[in-house]
């Protein structure tokens, strides 16, 4: 199912300009490569390229909601923001190495996660160092899921795109619109 992330974005977009325009007028514009680059000093590692492509795109959602169950994409410098107060939290709990093998819950924070979606309440997503992708919980640590829609930042676009665009349910979400903006509910 995969997609470029552009391809992803403009089926996204358009879908967005006709049932969801507040959302859409709310996207960020592209980012400024001089903020990924600032991102990449303060995290220390290279943006995956899906990761940087989506930021040259849209800076981020701002608060408002795209991704199943309520999801916002960070911003460049959200990203070092959130980055940078979950290691200062974790301290050298963070620089645990992370296994190839996904597991039920990981730790709390490990520093090669790269946060890029916020849900506002101190949970992230994450993208860890072999491209998956991880629900980094506040109280109970780093999970990822075997939805096949979370194995990667472009597949998870590539459902994204789908299921706005069929009105197919994506991992027990539904979309629904509420005054032009986007949102989803569990089923």
């Amino acid at each position: 199912m995969t997609s470029s992330i552009a391809e992803s974005w403009a089926r996204i977009e358009a879908w967005l300009v006709r049932h969801a325009p507040v959302t859409y007028a709310n996207l960020a514009p592209p980012a400024d490569p001089g903020s990924l680059a600032a991102t990449e000093e303060v995290i220390g590692m290279t943006m995956p390229g899906p990761l940087a492509e989506s930021l040259l795109l849209h800076d981020g959602t701002g608060l408002r909601t795209l991704l199943p169950s309520g999801w916002y994409l960070l911003s460049a410098e959200d990203i070092a923001r959130t980055w940078s107060l979950r290691t200062e939290i974790a301290g050298s709990d963070a620089d645990g190495i992370q296994d190839s093998t996904p597991s039920e819950f990981g730790p709390w924070w490990n520093r090669h996660w790269i946060p890029f979606a916020s849900f506002g309440n101190g949970d992230d997503l994450v993208i860890d160092q072999f491209g998956r992708i991880g629900d980094a919980s506040h109280e109970t640590g780093c999970h990822f899921d075997a939805h096949p829609m979370w194995s990667s930042f472009p597949e998870l676009f590539a459902h994204v795109a789908a299921a706005l665009e069929t009105g197919a349910t994506l991992d027990r979400y539904e979309w629904v619109i509420d005054d032009g903006e986007l949102d989803w509910e569990i089923l």
